[in-house]
């Protein structure tokens, strides 16, 4: 990884933000990620975020932290938090803003014990293919406590495959049409291609089902997004 994530964060955090990120995908023409929203507040959060935030207790794992919005409003309520990323550039801006437990590392690499953990923010993107998804749950499965929840978000984008007609098309090279390659520039920089992964609340059931865990929706948003608890 050339971390462009992490270079945009420190530039918006030391006060040199003078673009935003430029986004897209195999399936989708650019978008702009602004990086004032990637440095947002409890109240300038997507409605799913809030409530997951408000379903979190006791001692928490806040995955793909980013610039650590999560963790600092978690940590201002009295939570016990740990903050993971895999973007240095992320883990600096974590610091220097005040989140007092977080690592640079990869979620399959974490060993501890959590009450909540939170993967949010597309967070089975950090999954990366549907292949993978059985070896995500076990170990996230093996980070819980007795009674403890994952809570994570994403959405089923089934939508971006319909034609101006109504039909629909698929990627029939792709094993499942939420898997995606993400493409990041920032300052004319291009990072290296990352697999991502959207996944529909029903495969996420049925994958959860298969590792004797429970996956409950929470809550939908307003754009095929939902929340879902996981225990």
């Amino acid at each position: 990884m050339k971390d462009i994530l992490g270079k945009a964060l420190l530039d918006y955090h030391l006060g040199y933000y003078t673009e935003d990120i430029i986004t897209w995908t195999n399936i989708s023409d650019e978008d702009v990620l602004p990086l004032p929203h990637l440095f947002r507040s409890y109240n300038e959060m997507p409605t799913l975020e809030q409530k997951a935030l408000q379903l979190a207790n006791g001692k928490i794992l806040d995955v793909g932290c980013g610039a650590g919005n999560h963790s600092l409003w978690l940590q201002q309520k009295g939570f016990d938090v740990k903050a993971i990323d895999i973007s240095k550039g992320a883990i600096e801006v974590c610091k220097a803003r005040g989140v007092k437990n977080v690592q640079l590392s990869n979620l399959l690499d974490e060993a501890g014990v959590f009450d909540t953990i939170l993967l949010l923010m597309n967070g089975t993107g950090v999954f990366k293919k549907i292949e993978y998804l059985s070896l995500y749950l076990l170990h996230l499965k093996s980070l819980l406590s007795p009674g403890g929840q994952i809570l994570i978000d994403s959405s089923d984008i089934a939508y971006m495959y319909m034609d101006d007609d109504g039909g629909q098309w698929v990627d029939i090279n792709r094993t499942y049409y939420g898997e995606l390659d993400y493409y990041l520039s920032y300052k004319g920089e291009n990072e290296d291609p990352l697999n991502w992964l959207y996944l529909d609340f029903e495969t996420l059931k049925s994958a959860c089902n298969i590792q004797n865990l429970t996956c409950e929706k929470i809550m939908e948003g307003d754009h095929y997004d939902y929340l879902a608890r996981i225990s």
